[in-house]
């Protein structure tokens, strides 16, 4: 049989993020910027436009809730800051 080829799975705008995981735009854009949730940055310089894919970022919290430890950003983690 042959190789069927995959189309990839398309990059998401923090709009549709944001609506994904239920969380304020300023709370995925810190998070992403500080690498506890998977993101891309387009660009250079401080205006970059960020990128996801939506099954990363489920991948992502679902390792932390696995873990056992807290979700990021929920109220407790940030309550820390």
């Amino acid at each position: 049989m042959p190789d069927v080829p995959t189309q990839p799975e398309r990059f998401v705008d923090p709009r549709t993020a944001v609506e994904f995981l239920s969380i304020r735009p300023r709370q995925l854009l810190e998070l992403a910027r500080a690498n506890i949730l998977p993101g891309h940055p387009i660009g250079r310089g401080k205006r970059r436009a960020w990128r996801f894919r939506l099954s990363e970022l489920a991948a992502s919290i679902t390792r932390e809730v696995d873990s056992g430890s807290a979700v990021p950003g929920s109220q407790k983690a940030w309550k820390k800051r």
